[in-house]
């Protein structure tokens, strides 16, 4: 995997990223929740030369600073903002994946005019990721967690992830991501210890959880609230891929997506969980480099 090189933005963030060098068309990348830019090795072994891909690691995730804590996904969109003014990239594609789908399109609702087309990976919806109360099984409610701490003690979904990443269990992670992600194709190996080097080196989880559960840039009411409709002023068109066998991402969150995004193209991909790169490989990158090819 290319090295991590290393730049400052202006609200005081350290932000690491990689590039794969390439040709004159810039695709900026961001990644999911317990990722980083290393996650993206796959894709950058497999994208056609003609493109310059630039993946950044999203505060608190990878080699960027977590100075200022985040309080919801438009934080790090702000930080991609400045991110690509640091690089001086005035026109790109931008690619997000699972939480870094709801990034892309915040980042794409304010630069209007720079943003030249989103792919979507596994979004996350434009209606947010909803975590609800558990009973006494560990079996969601019908109840809503809405306080910050409310979620951050969430029994399934955050607690645990939170306590196996201050532990730096591997072998928890590994049990999370063979149940949710991996499913049907894992990663060599040497690949996935790396990858799981990468997963700890988090620093925000129980925040991102908060944000996703908050997030809403639709013009509907979600769980939490009515939505700030900056979805609607998005307008690069959107080419949004879904796996068939995504359970983290289900089909409905894409509708949703769909609904809210004015131009859209879906592609649902075959025998593929929520990491299209290790799933379909061949198949995401063809159905990509095509959707770019045409903006």
């Amino acid at each position: 995997m290319e090295p991590v090189r290393i730049i400052d933005i202006p609200n005081g963030e350290t932000i690491g990223y990689r590039v794969r060098e390439g040709g004159e068309v810039p695709v900026v990348l961001l990644h999911g929740n317990m990722t980083s830019s290393y996650h993206w090795d796959l894709v950058f072994e497999a994208m056609d030369e003609r493109y310059t891909l630039y993946a950044m690691d999203m505060r608190g995730f990878g080699a960027s600073s977590y100075e200022e804590p985040i309080e919801s996904l438009h934080d790090f969109a702000a930080d991609v903002e400045a991110f690509v003014d640091a690089l001086d990239l005035e026109s790109f594609h931008l690619w997000g994946w699972s939480t870094g789908g709801g990034v892309a399109v915040s980042v794409a609702a304010s630069l209007l005019d720079r943003v030249r087309s989103l792919v979507l990976m596994a979004p996350v919806s434009t209606r947010g990721y909803p975590i609800y109360a558990k009973d006494e099984d560990g079996q969601p409610t019908d109840e809503i967690a809405v306080e910050y701490e409310t979620i951050a003690n969430d029994p399934v979904q955050v607690a645990p992830m939170v306590a196996a990443n201050e532990a730096g269990d591997r072998e928890a992670y590994r049990n999370v991501w063979n149940s949710l992600i991996y499913t049907h194709n894992s990663p060599e190996e040497a690949r996935y210890e790396a990858y799981v080097d990468d997963m700890l080196t988090q620093r925000n989880l129980a925040d991102v959880f908060y944000a996703l559960a908050h997030f809403n840039v639709s013009g509907e009411e979600n769980a939490y609230g009515p939505g700030d409709g900056s979805a609607s002023d998005v307008e690069a068109p959107a080419l949004v891929l879904r796996g068939d066998r995504d359970l983290v991402i289900t089909r409905e969150m894409v509708e949703e997506i769909l609904a809210d995004l004015p131009e859209t193209t879906f592609v649902e991909l075959e025998d593929c969980g929520h990491s299209p790169p290790v799933d379909a490989l061949d198949d995401l990158v063809a159905h990509v480099e095509e959707f770019l090819a045409e903006h």
